[in-house]
């Protein structure tokens, strides 16, 4: 049996916010982003509806270390002390000790990153399997090909498993809530950096998946067409950041700016309900912080 479901982990109370998927083969399962720590509860509630437990589990994918995607990872190793976890190089050290993981978001999110993210212990090194890109995961019959993927983060991975060319992409190719065509940039600091990206998003191309799921949320059926038009908006959406730095008189009035922008840009696409839930799953704020970041380094490099 060689199945892929998705699993909602109705973050906030939000379904089609968070997905973890779920990834079978001969018996052998793996899940990839497992969440935060706010929705473990729920994502036992999914697996064990799909006749899953977490001991059940073989090994964690994670696309990158951001507590939306793998926050819940050190609980379900607490739980399930076989699980084998896959991160990449730069990412492992904040698994073992997410000290200075939780120091930077507690800054983006000063009151309310308990109620967020909830929980994130701890991964005992033994459990880690490091990746640097080029390596090959087998899963049963399924193999699952490693690239490198930074641009959104400079510790973020892709995986391609060979069955049914489903290419998981976390981040890298932005948020496309499944049942609509809108895709949209998710760029929160410290790590954007648009020509590493560019870069990213040709090698996923290269590889030439028929799918791509994505953490934010589910499936995206036309790969090319898809990337083609994050790509223009990622790149648009630096522009206007670019602009509004320009013009702007303070940092807190380029933020409003930039937020007022593009709240009007995706209530175009996908009206006032749905332009929220996309909106809160992003993060405006946090996607115009990342970009100011970036143009400020742009800016100062000679």
């Amino acid at each position: 049996m060689h199945i892929i479901t998705t699993l909602d982990d109705n973050w906030m109370g939000q379904g089609r916010s968070i997905a973890t998927a779920l990834v079978e083969s001969d018996g052998h399962r793996a899940i990839v982003d497992p969440g935060p720590g706010s929705t473990l509860a729920t994502l036992r509630k999914e697996l064990h509806a799909r006749g899953v437990s977490f001991n059940e589990l073989d090994a964690i994918l994670l696309n990158h270390i951001h507590l939306d995607h793998a926050g819940a990872t050190g609980a379900l190793v607490r739980e399930n002390p076989r699980l084998a976890v896959y991160v990449h190089r730069r990412g492992a050290p904040h698994l073992i000790d997410p000290t200075k993981l939780l120091a930077s978001a507690a800054r983006l999110w000063p009151n309310d990153l308990q109620q967020l993210f909830g929980e994130a212990l701890p991964v005992p090194e033994g459990n880690l399997r490091i990746l640097d890109g080029g390596e090959t995961i087998t899963l049963g019959s399924r193999k699952i090909e490693v690239a490198y993927t930074p641009g959104h983060a400079s510790h973020h991975v892709s995986y391609f498993e060979n069955l049914e060319g489903v290419a998981f992409v976390g981040d890298t190719a932005g948020i496309r809530i499944e049942g609509h065509s809108y895709v949209m940039p998710a760029t929160p600091p410290p790590d954007i950096d648009l020509e590493i990206w560019d870069s990213s998003l040709d090698a996923i191309l290269g590889c030439k998946p028929k799918r791509l799921f994505l953490t934010h949320f589910g499936f995206s059926e036309n790969p090319a067409e898809h990337i083609a038009q994050f790509r223009q908006r990622l790149h648009r959406w630096m522009d206007t950041t670019e602009n509004i730095l320009q013009t702007a008189k303070s940092d807190a009035e380029a933020m409003e700016s930039f937020i007022t922008t593009m709240r009007r840009e995706i209530r175009e696409h996908l009206g006032a309900d749905e332009g929220e839930h996309y909106a809160l799953t992003a993060g405006l704020n946090l996607s115009f912080l990342g970009l100011a970041r970036h143009a400020r380094k742009r800016a100062a490099a000679p």
